[in-house]
């Protein structure tokens, strides 16, 4: 999805000539939750200027009361007239970055963070990181009131087709609505869990990844609704099948090309692409923290279910947490297979970055490659391997996090804090929940 870099003056000719009658102005806040302010076209000239404003003390993450004021700055590359409208005309969007009211950027906006962490990037002589993710999302039948409900409208799997794949149609109506966006699709399938999903688009440069990923997650839902399905990326809704991830593939790039890439090299990757492998193999274990945000996120995060339960690398099989793809050259690229669509984009994504540049910074080196089958291991094998687990609840994630300096430098001292307060919240109201699972074993036993 190349952006365009418009102009004041194009945006202002774009909103008269195709009758947009409405500017959303989105952001993200510390949960990954996309919130927006809606503004009649006739505040056109108060947004490109700056000057709208939003209660940062509404937004979980943001500000207390006495701090509430903020400023949206729309990123102008980010503007996009959404292709589904109604009586009242177009509505366009704009991604924008929040700001204090002396203009300066909001420390505990995701968004700016990451630009924040590119910018140290760049410092290290690194032109751009690209991010390729593979969001997968289930798609759910609604009752009569428009609720969602947990009936499944397929029971396909693996790249099955109709009959078994009922939600063919809808993912082709999700794929034309995103090419009319400007996506660029590469593929589309059912995965292997009924009901189960998978929509693959064109890796692009690191906020922008994380732009689409938060525009894509939009259109899924909103597409999936004109089909009377609910469209979840909640990482595990049912018990017994497959979870949803997004695998993150990403690539480093300097002035010569991929950073990633060295045709001398074994296995013709570059040093640069091991330290920074061994920065995430480093760093997993508080990564996890944001990468699997939610405590359902951890419900998929358990064996037999191929999602990712191991710190190990590999080249040749798909049970390790990071994968090396066998193509080479510019498309040389590291898979991170443990990160699922809860996760919010900006904070992932600066997040593993960080955690790879430490790599390189240490010059770290990575165990060796684990090309077997971890799952198969007994715990005193994958002990002699230095094989370690990643958390195996929120809990254990954020002890994680709370250990590790740089992955909180990621996040930065407002993140990081909000984000640890937030999550706490979370964990200790699931502690005191009894599920059913728990009155079937122990209520007659006990």
């Amino acid at each position: 999805m190349a952006r365009k870099q418009f102009t004041a003056d194009e945006i202002r000719k774009s909103v008269e000539e195709e009758n947009v009658r409405f500017l959303r102005l989105m952001f993200t806040d510390i949960n990954g939750v996309i919130k927006n302010v809606e503004v009649p076209v006739s505040q056109l000239e108060k947004v490109l200027n700056n000057k709208v404003t939003m209660d940062g003390s509404s937004i979980d993450g943001f500000v207390r009361i006495e701090e509430s004021d903020m400023l949206l700055y729309p990123d102008l590359s980010t503007y996009l007239i959404f292709p589904w409208g109604n009586d009242h005309g177009k509505v366009a969007r704009l991604i924008c970055s929040v700001h204090t009211v002396n203009g300066d950027p909001f420390a505990g906006d995701p968004r700016n963070n990451l630009i924040r962490i590119l910018k140290e990037m760049q410092e290290d002589g690194f032109t751009s990181f690209n991010i390729g993710p593979e969001p997968e999302f289930f798609l759910f039948k609604m009752d009569e009131n428009g609720q969602p409900t947990i009936k499944l409208n397929d029971k396909g799997s693996y790249f099955d087709l109709a009959p078994l794949d009922m939600g063919e149609n809808c993912r082709r109506d999700i794929v034309l609505e995103l090419e009319k966006m400007g996506f660029e699709v590469e593929a589309s399938h059912h995965e292997v869990a009924p009901g189960q999903h998978e929509i693959d688009f064109k890796y692009a440069n690191a906020l922008e990844a994380a732009d689409n990923i938060q525009t894509f997650k939009l259109v899924v839902k909103t597409v999936a609704r004109k089909h009377g399905l609910y469209a979840t990326f909640m990482p595990k809704p049912l018990h017994g099948i497959n979870g949803s991830g997004m695998h993150i593939n990403m690539s480093l790039f300097h002035k010569n090309g991929n950073a990633f890439f060295d045709p001398e090299g074994e296995e013709q990757l570059s040093a640069d692409a091991m330290h920074f492998l061994a920065g995430l193999l480093d760093h997993a274990r508080a990564l996890t923290a944001i990468n699997n945000p939610i405590v359902n996120s951890y419900k998929r995060l358990v064996p037999g279910f191929e999602a990712p339960v191991y710190i190990a690398w590999s080249g040749h099989n798909r049970s390790p947490l990071i994968r090396v793809p066998s193509a080479r050259g510019l498309s040389t690229r590291l898979e991170l297979r443990s990160v699922d669509p809860a996760a919010n984009p900006y904070l992932a994504i600066a997040a593993i970055l960080e955690a790879g540049l430490d790599g390189l910074e240490q010059k770290l080196e990575p165990e060796e490659a684990v090309d077997r089958n971890i799952y198969r291991m007994a715990p005193t094998e994958r002990k002699a391997n230095h094989i370690q687990d990643l958390p195996s609840t929120l809990h254990n994630a954020l002890k994680a996090l709370d250990g590790d300096e740089v992955i909180q430098a990621a996040l930065g001292d407002h993140l990081f804090h909000s984000f640890m307060d937030s999550k706490s919240m979370e964990w200790a109201a699931y502690r005191q929940q009894v599920s059913e699972w728990e009155r079937e074993q122990y209520l007659e036993l006990y």
